[in-house]
Order: C-alpha cells, then sequence, then structure tokens
C-alpha cells in the first residue's frame, strides 16, 4: 500500500511559476490578444462573424438582438465574460474604429465621444455586405475546423477572408509581454499593392509604398510625413505623426475662429475638448475667448474663437503641441503566423496573405472538382440507363424488391451503387427527350468543368489570376476615396524634388481664397459666354489677382500693414477651376484685419530687379527683391508704417521706368524709378507726392505709354486717358489733375492702367458687381469729369475696382 506522501511531487516554485506563467502568456497570445496574419482576426471578432454566419444574419436579413448574438457566441464557441464579446461586437460597428464596418449596427452604438453602446438588449445587429467576403466559400472545406472549448462543436481556425482584413482594419491588442498596433489602410491600395505582388514576388517595399500609401484612418486627419510609414513598413515598427484637420475661418465681426473638422484615429472628442478647456483655464494658450461643439449628424465641427488680437495660426501650432489635436500612432505590426507571434513587414503581411489566398482556392477548386466529379458519375450513370432503358424498365419490373432491382442493375450494367440508386430515384418526366437531352448536355457541361478545374489545379499561374480577378471584383464593390491626407513635414525631403516643374495659375479672390491649377485647365476649358453686363452677388466673389508662375517658384505676398510672407507655389493647395479655394489666413500667418495688398511671384534663376511700394499717405520705397530670398512662414517687415497708414500697392520694377500715382482728390503725379532711391527692408520710404489735408493715395500704378490710365470714383463714374498725357515730374511734388472731381461724381476709389483688350470690376458697398469691357469706356483727357460706369443710388457707393486677369477674359 503506497502512502499518501509518497503521491506528492516535490517541485520548485519558480520552475512552476515560470511554467505556468509562460502557459499563461502563449494562451493569451494565442487565443486572445494578437491576430491571425491570415484573417487579420483574434479568436473573439472570428467567432462573432461564424456565429453571426450560423444564425443566418446575412445583409439581406431582419437585424437580430445583440444578446442573441452574444449568447450565441459565448455558449458555443467563446466561454469568457458577455461584455467582452459585446464590446468586440460594438468596435467592428463603429464607422470612427473600424474602417470598413464588418457588423452593421441597429441603435446605439457608441460615439466618438468616448459614449458606450446601449445594452446588448435594446441594440441589433447583422453581418455587413463586406464581412460576407470574410466567410465567402466557408462552406467549401476551404478552412480547417477545431473543437470548441467543450468538445461538442466545430469551429473554424481561420476564416477564407477573400480581402486582406488585417491591413484593411488593422487591429490593436495587448498581450503578455507583447502589443500590436496595425493601422487601418485604403482596400483600394491594399488590392493594387497585392495585385503587383503577384506579378512581381520580389517587389521591394520602396515599390509598394507607390500603391500602399499609407494608413488610411475612419476619422480621416492628416499624417505628417512618410518617413515613420517607411520605417513600419521596412522594419514593422514606425511612428507617425497624425493631426487634426482644422481652418481658420474669418467672423462677421472681423475676429477668427479655428474650425477643426477631423481628429486624429482613437482621439476621444469630448476628451479633447475638455483639455483644450483646460489648457485656456490654465494659462498654457492665449488668444481663445470661446470653445464649443457643433457637431451633428452631418459631420464634426469644432469651433474655437479667437480673441481679437490673436494670432490664429500662433494658437493652432499651440494646440497641436499641447493637445491631442495632434497624436502619434505607434505602429507594431506583430501577427500570429502558423500559431507563433511575428513581427512583420509590410511585403511580409501580404507574402503570407497571397498564401492564405492560394490555400483557399486550392481547397475550394478541390471541393468543386470533387462535388462535379461525383454528379458526372451520376449523370454518366443516367445515360448509360437512357441509352438501355427497355432492358432496365424491365429488369426493374421484373424485381421484387428495390435491392434486388438495385444489385440486377449494378451486375448488368457495371454500375456503381450511386449509380444504381441514382436510376431507381430517377423521375419517369426525365425519361422525355427533352430531358434525355437535358442529361447529356449536364453531362457535357460538368465535363468541361472537370477539365477547368484540374488546369486549375495544375498552375499555380492560373491561381493567381483568379485571386487576383476576384480581389479586382471586391474593389470595384467595396473601395472608396481615401479619407486620411498624407502631407509632407517640413524638413523631412526636400520636397521639390518629388514636385513636377510645370507652368500653373495661382488665383486670390475678393475675399481672400487661393488656388492653384495647372496652366492647361485655361487652354482647355470654356465656359458660356456671359451676355450682357452680369450682376453677381457678394457671396459669388471673384478673381481678384491671378498669377502665372512655375510649380518651383515662389510667391511674396504683401499685406496691407507692410509684412511680407513667402510660399512655395506648389505649397498652395491645387484645386478645380470651380472649386472655391483656401481660406489665405490656413497657410499665412496674418493678424486680424490683415489683407493682402499684392502678389509677386519670383522666378529662382530671375535677374536682379527692384520692388517699388506705395502707402496711402504717400510713403513710397523701393527695395531690392533679393531682401525677401529669406522671409519666413510669420513673415517679415517689408516697409515700415505709421499706425494709420497702409501698404496698398507692391510692383516689381526695372530700371527707366514710369510710376504713377493717384490720389482721392483726383490728383497724380508721374515720376521716374531713379528718383526713388534704394532702401534695406525696414525703412520707411519717402515721399512720393505732397498730399493736400484729407487727400490720400488710392493707386500706384508703373506706366507705360502703350496704355491707358483707368480711373474710377465713388458715385460711379470712370473714364480713360492716355498715359501720355501725364507729363514727367519731380517725386515729391503736388502733382496735376487726373480728374474732375464734384459733388456729383464724387472722390476716386482707384485707378488701374488698362489695355482695351481686358475688363474691370465695380464693387458698390451693397455687395453688387458689375463687369466692364475696356474698350467699351470712353477716352477722355485728363481735367474732365467722365461718364456713368455703374449707377449708385442714396447712400450707395462704389468700394473697389478690380482687373480682370487676361486669363480669366480669354476664357469667357
Amino acid at each position: 500500500m503506497i502512502e499518501e506522501k509518497d503521491k506528492i511531487v516535490p517541485i520548485g516554485i519558480e520552475d512552476e511559476m515560470k511554467k505556468s506563467y509562460i502557459d499563461y502568456a502563449m494562451s493569451v497570445i494565442v487565443g486572445r490578444a494578437l491576430p491571425d496574419v491570415r484573417d487579420g482576426l483574434k479568436p473573439v471578432h472570428r467567432r462573432i462573424l461564424y456565429a453571426m454566419t450560423e444564425l443566418g444574419l446575412t445583409p439581406d436579413k431582419p437585424f437580430r438582438k445583440s444578446a442573441r448574438i452574444v449568447g450565441d457566441v459565448l455558449g458555443k464557441f467563446h466561454p469568457h465574460g458577455d461584455t467582452a464579446v459585446y464590446d468586440a461586437m460594438v468596435r467592428m460597428a463603429q464607422d470612427f474604429s473600424t474602417r470598413y464596418l464588418l457588423v452593421h449596427g441597429h441603435g446605439n452604438f457608441g460615439s466618438v465621444d468616448g459614449d458606450s453602446a446601449a445594452a446588448m438588449r435594446y441594440t441589433e445587429a447583422r453581418l455587413s455586405k463586406i464581412s460576407m467576403e470574410m466567410i465567402r466559400d466557408i462552406h467549401k472545406e476551404t478552412v480547417d475546423y477545431i473543437p470548441n472549448f467543450d468538445d461538442t462543436l466545430k469551429e473554424p481556425s481561420v476564416l477564407p477572408s477573400r480581402f486582406p482584413n488585417l491591413l484593411v482594419n488593422g487591429s490593436n491588442g495587448i498581450a503578455v509581454g507583447m502589443a500590436t498596433s496595425i493601422p487601418p489602410h485604403n482596400l483600394g491600395e491594399v488590392i493594387d499593392g497585392l495585385i503587383k505582388m503577384t506579378e512581381d514576388p520580389e517587389i521591394d517595399t520602396e515599390e509598394l509604398i507607390k500603391y500602399i500609401k499609407g494608413p488610411d484612418f475612419p476619422t480621416g486627419a492628416q499624417i505628417m510625413g512618410k518617413e515613420g510609414i517607411k520605417e513600419a513598413y521596412r522594419t514593422g515598427r514606425g511612428k507617425v505623426k497624425v493631426r487634426a484637420i482644422s481652418s481658420i475661418e474669418e467672423m462677421k465681426n472681423g475676429r477668427q475662429q479655428i474650425v477643426v473638422t477631423e481628429i486624429p484615429y482613437q482621439v476621444n472628442k469630448a476628451k479633447l475638448i475638455e483639455k483644450i478647456a483646460d489648457l485656456v483655464r490654465d494659462k498654457k494658450i492665449e488668444g481663445i475667448s470661446d470653445l464649443r461643439d457643433e457637431s451633428d449628424r452631418t459631420g464634426m465641427r469644432i469651433v474655437i474663437e479667437l480673441k481679437r488680437d490673436a494670432n490664429a495660426n500662433v494658437v493652432l501650432n499651440k494646440l497641436h503641441k499641447h493637445s491631442q489635436m495632434e497624436d502619434t500612432f505607434s505602429i507594431i505590426m506583430i501577427a500570429l503566423v502558423k500559431g507563433q507571434p511575428v513581427l512583420l513587414k509590410l511585403k511580409d503581411i501580404l507574402k503570407h496573405y497571397l498564401e492564405h489566398q492560394k490555400e483557399i482556392i486550392t481547397r475550394r477548386t478541390q471541393y468543386d472538382l470533387t462535388k462535379a466529379e461525383e454528379k458526372a458519375h451520376i449523370l454518366e450513370g443516367l445515360k448509360i440507363a437512357l441509352d438501355n432503358l427497355d432492358r432496365v424498365i424491365s429488369l426493374i419490373r421484373s424485381s421484387e424488391t428495390v435491392h434486388i432491382a438495385k444489385a440486377g442493375l449494378i451486375e448488368q450494367f457495371k454500375l456503381s451503387e450511386k449509380q444504381a440508386q441514382a436510376i431507381l430515384d430517377m423521375r419517369l418526366q426525365r425519361l422525355t427527350g427533352l430531358e434525355r437531352d437535358k442529361i447529356e448536355a449536364d453531362l457535357e457541361e460538368t465535363l468541361a468543368l472537370i477539365k477547368e478545374l484540374k488546369e486549375i489545379l495544375a498552375s499555380e499561374e492560373l491561381i493567381l489570376n483568379i485571386i487576383k480577378e476576384e480581389l479586382l471584383e471586391i474593389k470595384e464593390k467595396f473601395n472608396d476615396e481615401r479619407r486620411t491626407q498624407i502631407v509632407f513635414d517640413e524638413g523631412e525631403i526636400n520636397i521639390e524634388d518629388l514636385i513636377d516643374e510645370e507652368d500653373v495659375v495661382v488665383t486670390l479672390t475678393h475675399f481672400g481664397y487661393v488656388k492653384r491649377l495647372p496652366i492647361d485647365t485655361y487652354k482647355s476649358q470654356r465656359r458660356g459666354g456671359k451676355g450682357v453686363t452680369g450682376v453677381t452677388t457678394r457671396e459669388e466673389d471673384f478673381v481678384e489677382k491671378l498669377i502665372i508662375t512655375s510649380s518651383h517658384d515662389y510667391l511674396l505676398f504683401f499685406t496691407n500693414k507692410g509684412r511680407a510672407y513667402k510660399l512655395n507655389a506648389y505649397e498652395i493647395p491645387e484645386a478645380k477651376r470651380q472649386a472655391k479655394g483656401t481660406a489665405i489666413i490656413n497657410l499665412l500667418q496674418l493678424t486680424p484685419n490683415e489683407k493682402i495688398a499684392a502678389i509677386i511671384p519670383v522666378s529662382r534663376n530671375c535677374p536682379i530687379q527692384y520692388l517699388i511700394m506705395a502707402t496711402k499717405h504717400g510713403i513710397i520705397k523701393k527695395t531690392q527683391l533679393c531682401q525677401f530670398e529669406n522671409t519666413r512662414k510669420s513673415g517679415l517687415t517689408a516697409i515700415s508704417i505709421r499706425e494709420d497708414d497702409e501698404l496698398i500697392s507692391v510692383r516689381t520694377i526695372d530700371e527707366n521706368q514710369e510710376i504713377i500715382i493717384v490720389t482721392v482728390n483726383g490728383m497724380s503725379i508721374k515720376f521716374m524709378e531713379k528718383d526713388v532711391r534704394d532702401m534695406g527692408r525696414t525703412a520707411m520710404g519717402v515721399k512720393s507726392i505732397n498730399l493736400s489735408k484729407e487727400d490720400e493715395v488710392v493707386a500706384m500704378e508703373v506706366a507705360t505709354e502703350e496704355k491707358d490710365l483707368m480711373v474710377v470714383t465713388e458715385k460711379g463714374f470712370g473714364k480713360r486717358t492716355n498715359i501720355g498725357e501725364y507729363r514727367l515730374q519731380t517725386r515729391g511734388g503736388k502733382g496735376i489733375k487726373t480728374y474732375n472731381i464734384t459733388t456729383k461724381t464724387g472722390k476716386l476709389i482707384g485707378a488701374k492702367t488698362v489695355s482695351n483688350d481686358e475688363e474691370i470690376l465695380l464693387i458698390n458697398n451693397d455687395g453688387t458687381v458689375i463687369r466692364l469691357n475696356v474698350k467699351d469706356i470712353s477716352k477722355m483727357g485728363r481735367n474732365t469729369k467722365g461718364v456713368t460706369l455703374m449707377r449708385t443710388e442714396g447712400d450707395q457707393k462704389i468700394v473697389s475696382l478690380a482687373l480682370i486677369p487676361l486669363h480669366e477674359v480669354e476664357e469667357e
């Protein structure tokens, strides 16, 4: 008899802890926290989709209570907490968590503010259309089945996953001693990369990135720079900086507001707003006067109102620095390969997925072949019976039992048991001539199918072609536009190397919207004629400045406050011809009430030339263009201006050119460029015209003999006069009359040098716009009253004169 103490096996506690903990760790890694590289699913997600398939919850069927689904998953496949299962299902139904929804939810499934979903007894769900591609062909023995937890049922070890779900929807999981964080991607891009890989198995990561450009988050936003993406794709680990999409808008009271429309992935909107409020309260960010969430069912909209003196761009940069408006997404591409956790590169993931698809297609084809061979076998038996119909009928009639009849058929006609049974089961209607023809045609078709299936099984190339065709079908059905923008991060690379050098057109509208278009947009497109002078409303805006330049050149923007800002032409967002464009305050760090007075294009290899600037109070200044080469995005002083003065015009000028200045009270002066000495950037300038009391400068133009000077008054009168009528004077004098001002005409509001083939726009204080051909405006002497160009009534006044750029005129 063995005593009780002999049954005790002594084990060191360290050894037992080590063994038990490793068992537990591997259980968590394999059975809970990490996705399979083939279908991109963790066990819980796979079980949910399979249980819903078994329940028949396809997209064409009614929704079913979530509690019923969770109960099925728990009872049959996943013996864990119901909360874990429901939370996993909820995430697959949230459009802000999952890029391509695998579950179609009905009811409250939570929000981007962190609100949890309603209890499972209230919500309903069914499979989404794209999840049908995850389970397609599962009943054709394409995947292995394993026993469930209590060995009463079978469950799939992996799903067929007819699209690369691991990359498309990504995955997050914390295991023991390791974590995975795979971002979602655009379905079309991943499929394009896969197809390229089937054509060229040796393709490198650099080439793949041309197709799979980077993560594509369900919440949009923008990724700053490509280096983190490339690093992650090359090594399996990397970090990407994700920034909210925001714009700066002008408010009616002259102040500005920042509007946020997209936030980084997995950022809680309510907590983000709370954090911004804390930063304002703690005075870490100053200049914010109000903060509110205006989001609704049409989209996200967080409004951050600014104080009158706040610089919107400075506030925005601080928000990026101190809040989750800019967040870092860590990429760790760990997934299970043959049950083992492996750190995978982009190419590895695609390679494993392709191997999985080859196996799926092979097993499906083998299944179809077996079924086709079984069918052909039966059809061959039926054909034998039809060819020997009288003998078969006679044999069956003379047999006492079914068993004897079957044995007789097998013996006399050399049939198998299945063929004999099929003959006995055959209905009498199949003995008609038409049905006999159908059996023969069906047999012929089935034999052709068998031949085709055998050819597929014998050729890897044919299998790859099937994979490509089916992936393209899925892309056709489910692909959508990329949501996350990938923008260049400053200092990462020389962006110019990536931009094609081409001529572009940059336009700035009256209300401050800028855009870039390829120059052939103007050459190739034509719009309908405008007919008689069109009157438009204020909301319809119009192009006021049009610059033709190269995409590799830069633009200098001069503001009414005497500051200069620099932008590369390619940094101005490209837009379609009919698009509104981007508000200039989103590109330049303008202060409130700072407006663009002029845009000067600068070529990289242009000869040295001068800029000439004029202010409202009659100051003029000439500065070498090279002084603005190192202009920062935050701007620098172009001319020192007194507080009550403002910059009204900037022009490029060469030696020996003439300048003409026009004032509100109808005076003008023309003098040579050499009368203005060259000055440094921060200098104030010299006097251009000796202004009388209550007079001010409204325009400065570079005078050329072949052009006329067009002047317009506030009461809508105007005329054009040949430049030759203005004699050359010395800078700083009182000048000569250019217009006979009366109470009827009102004062001058602007002047332009014009030619016959151009058009002008007049805008009044009601926002009404009128468009006129220059050639239709009378040519008159200097000291005359002019003619009516636009009628004004009551308090109406003309407030602005704009020259329509030549390309815009041609477009009409």
